[in-house]
């Protein structure tokens, strides 16, 4: 007769699969063995049989150059949150956002050619940006619109036609330099922009994604540039990468580069 393994050593290894899937990240979505060991501290025999097992599972596809988390995990995890309010799942973070960096978060969607705030945890600074839920922009000026036109197929094109109307001296209105810098945020992930829709205020912003891969919307963090200047937004890019991803893989999501 077998005996059965004690529930402790069951959750070890609950553990331990959840230490390797939490190594991967939409910034880093392939990942070799050996970086899997480094990152959850897992021996060596240790990972490799759990990886081994992983991919038999689904949990984990293998590529050419390593492993991917399954595209398995975007089915199960799709049921997850289906029926729930997308804002409602990410209003939590975007309070907790509010609340550790002092500056207004908000969540961005493209409507009928034009950028739309949907969610908003404003900043508790006396000095602000103005901002509500609802509120409709141009696509072409601002950290949030930029994103939307990069990972948005088409779009750019949309707002060409519509025109670059100038907002402040900042705006961009010249159509190549706009293209230039959209496809510059599709390579780089994220986009930082300062006085194009608003003189002194600046914005940084990133995508969140659906479970088929699509953009949601961009997560933004704005406010007065006197408070956000350039170093600023460079040293928030990888806080806001994070929680970027974090809202993404709470929808069930997925960047779609993964496959």
């Amino acid at each position: 007769m077998t005996t059965p393994e004690p529930r402790g050593q069951h959750l070890l290894v609950l553990t331990k699969i959840t230490a390797i899937l939490d190594a991967f990240g939409l910034a880093e979505p392939e990942l070799t063995l050996a970086q899997i060991r480094e990152r959850t501290g897992l021996p060596a025999s240790t990972a490799q049989r759990l990886v081994a097992n992983l991919v038999d599972q689904g949990f984990l596809d293998r590529t050419a150059g390593g492993y991917r988390v399954g595209v398995r995990m975007s089915y199960w995890a799709a049921p997850a949150t289906q029926g729930i309010d997308a804002i409602e799942i990410m209003r939590p973070v975007l309070t907790e956002m509010r609340d550790e960096i002092g500056e207004t978060v908000g969540v961005f969607r493209e409507s009928q050619g034009h950028r739309v705030c949907v969610a908003l945890a404003e900043t508790r600074e006396i000095v602000r940006r103005a901002m509500r839920v609802g509120q409709v922009m141009p696509l072409h000026a601002g950290s949030a619109g930029r994103v939307l036109l990069a990972f948005t197929p088409g779009l750019v094109d949309e707002a060409l036609r519509r025109g670059l109307e100038p907002l402040t001296s900042d705006t961009i209105t010249d159509p190549d330099e706009l293209l230039r810098v959209v496809r510059e945020t599709l390579d780089q992930g994220y986009a930082m922009t300062t006085g194009e829709r608003q003189s002194g205020s600046s914005g940084l912003s990133a995508p969140i994604f659906t479970a088929q891969g699509d953009l949601f919307g961009a997560l933004t963090i704005m406010g007065p540039t006197a408070r956000m200047g350039r170093e600023v937004l460079e040293d928030w890019v990888p806080y806001l990468l994070e929680h970027a991803e974090r809202l993404t893989r709470t929808m069930g999501g997925r960047h779609p580069d993964e496959r």
